[in-house]
């Protein structure tokens, strides 16, 4: 059975920093696409950053240099880091794994990020 479970959102000031951990079990990340999708209040779900099976990158051009993708094989993680925070950045995020076995993809929970103003 595959889980996924967020950690690390909560409320921070504009220009603050937060980073999500994603800890999976049943599934490995290493050898997966991975990725982080958000949905801001009234919106529609928006990738944020994806990473392929191979390392490639993929950013939102709204983070870009701000946000990084990353992933450790050794726990089984997956993080993003987010520098220089906006009040845009508010919604909830979710971790994303794809896996390359079964076509499906699988999604954490969600979690809140808050960037007051």
């Amino acid at each position: 059975q595959v889980r996924l479970v967020e950690t690390g959102g909560g409320l921070v000031q504009a220009g603050g920093s937060l980073r999500l951990a994603c800890a999976a079990s049943g599934i490995a990340v290493a050898f997966n696409a991975i990725g982080w999708i958000r949905q801001a209040p009234g919106k529609e779900r928006k990738l944020v950053a994806r990473m392929g099976r191979s390392g490639e990158i993929v950013y939102a051009d709204s983070v870009k240099g701000r946000f990084t993708i990353s992933r450790t094989a050794n726990t089984n993680t997956m993080y993003l880091q987010m520098n220089s925070l906006e009040p845009e950045d508010t919604a909830v995020y979710y971790c994303l794994v794809e896996s390359a076995t079964s076509d499906r993809s699988y999604w954490g929970q969600g979690i809140q990020v808050t960037v007051s103003s």
